[in-house]
């Protein structure tokens, strides 16, 4: 295909989370052709999980995968066209971006990263087949399907304990394995220690987790490793793992939008990145709170700023040519 044969599109979204089909919403009812790159699953995060409880509007609950699904529908209805395929890079062409993706090159008068982040694993047996029955990610999300039952937490730095401190509303007992030391502030500690002194969490120093094991009903322990380099096990009914976020910005490392030292997208007040026309929101985004809720009001706002950044370049192209003619 021809440089000149290359689609153009008012606004390419990548990703198509909640961020992303948040955003799509708004745009395409403002008659701005969209389209979305999505790699992954529709819906992100949010799609494989299992219940997701404090999303405002549902009194009861919503299943990731419909709330999902609604979203999608909602965005394709007012014209948002989904394309399933990955970005690998997007080059800052001026009054065009071009996309270098799986399936060819597109350009793009405005773009909205929306990737998300994905949760670190430990990479232990288990993890993975026990993903969702049992191997969590988010306290927020599932802390309550475990009233009085006994959890395990897996970290050790300020989100592990924040987490943890959470779970206490709904677990009996908590074991928190730490690989080697706390690496939480001083502030937190102080807090987790009055939950250690009640019982509620035992802290266990030294633990390197080895394997999750379970059976048909779901985690039945995790096994560690001391430091005397001898198995120990911790009976549980859950596990969650808190050893940090991995934002999606693996393409964007040669091109000239801004990253944190984590790799988040780094925006201003307008979540426009460094690259004018390029805009982020979302888990993605250096700041974000990591919730659904603000995700999708985030992809909002951003769509609303994407209006004005492609009216003020309508504008500017306008007045352009009036001054050539």
């Amino acid at each position: 295909m021809s440089k000149d044969d290359t689609p153009k599109h008012e606004l390419v979204i990548v990703g198509a989370g909640p961020a992303a089909l948040s955003a799509a919403i708004y745009t395409t009812r403002e008659d701005i052709e969209t389209v979305l790159y999505e790699r992954g699953v529709i819906g992100g995060l949010a799609a494989v999980t299992d219940i997701i409880d404090n999303y405002p509007g549902f009194s009861k609950g919503v299943t990731g995968l419909e709330l999902a699904d609604s979203l999608r529908n909602q965005a394709e209805r007012f014209g948002a066209k989904i394309e399933l395929g990955e970005v690998k890079s997007i080059i800052n062409g001026g009054e065009y971006k071009r996309l270098v993706t799986d399936s060819g090159d597109v350009l793009a008068r405005s773009v909205l990263i929306a990737t998300g982040s994905d949760y670190m694993r430990t990479g232990i047996p288990g993890e993975e087949k026990f993903y969702a029955r049992g191997v969590h990610f988010c306290a927020t999300c599932d802390g309550a399907f475990y009233r009085d039952k006994k959890l395990v937490v897996i970290g050790g730095g300020n989100s592990a304990i924040q987490e943890s401190i959470f779970l206490t509303r709904f677990a009996s007992h908590i074991d928190i394995l730490v690989r080697s030391k706390l690496k939480a502030s001083e502030v937190l500690i102080k807090e987790l220690q009055r939950f250690i002194d009640s019982g509620k969490i035992t802290l266990q120093i030294g633990i390197t987790p080895k394997e999750i094991v379970g059976d048909a009903n779901g985690v039945t322990k995790v096994v560690g490793v001391n430091k005397d380099s001898k198995d120990q096990d911790f009976i549980c009914d859950g596990v969650f793992v808190f050893i940090g976020l991995k934002p999606n910005t693996a393409f964007l490392a040669n091109t000239k939008v801004e990253l944190d030292a984590r790799g988040f997208v780094i925006t201003n007040q307008d979540f426009e990145t460094a690259v004018p026309g390029v805009f982020a929101a979302g888990d993605v985004r250096s700041g974000a709170t990591m919730q659904i809720a603000s995700a999708s009001g985030e992809g909002a706002t951003a769509a609303l700023r994407i209006r004005e950044y492609l009216e003020g370049r309508t504008r500017e192209v306008k007045n352009n040519l009036s001054a050539a003619a």
